[in-house]
């Protein structure tokens, strides 16, 4: 079998990637360091609890807050593990599936999400959508669409 020669990117190609990679980088440093300071979080915290407050009963099964995250189901687990410790989610068995496994908020988890969110909110509209035009943001959203599509239909490693 002969391997397909790289199909090497173009001066603005680079340069979007490179500067979406940068910003992604900056936007999560910049957003993060109130989190961790002020609540305790760290950016996966909240991207986990958003997530888990974003469904009504604020619980998932591991499987479905992997894809959701796009995160394997072993780094879930593990994180799972150390905010259980902490107290911000709880695990259960699911009852009708020994091997499925439930993460819920707890009301701690709720009442740090809850206050971090607010901060979060302004931090990210300060630092990213202020800058934007309204077409702007449209399109992004439907550039991240199309490229989740894409991502969403190929395999994820566990």
């Amino acid at each position: 079998m002969t391997a397909e020669p790289p199909r090497w990117l173009t001066g603005v190609e680079e340069q979007a990637w490179r500067g979406l990679l940068s910003v992604f980088e900056r936007l999560i440093t910049r957003t993060g360091q109130p989190l961790q300071t002020e609540y305790g979080l760290s950016a996966a915290d909240y991207m986990m609890l958003a997530e888990l407050t974003r469904v009504p009963g604020g619980r998932l099964r591991v499987l479905e807050l992997a894809k959701e995250l796009g995160w394997e189901k072993s780094r879930v687990s593990h994180h799972m593990a150390r905010m259980a410790r902490r107290g911000l989610v709880d695990r259960e068995t699911c009852a009708y599936d020994r091997r499925g496994v439930y993460v819920s908020v707890t009301p701690a988890g709720y009442e740090v999400m809850s206050a971090a969110t607010r901060r979060h909110a302004n931090d990210v509209r300060r630092l990213f959508f202020d800058h934007l035009t309204s077409a702007q943001v449209t399109q992004l959203a439907e550039i991240t669409d199309t490229v989740l599509d894409v991502l969403a239909g190929l395999p994820v490693r566990d």
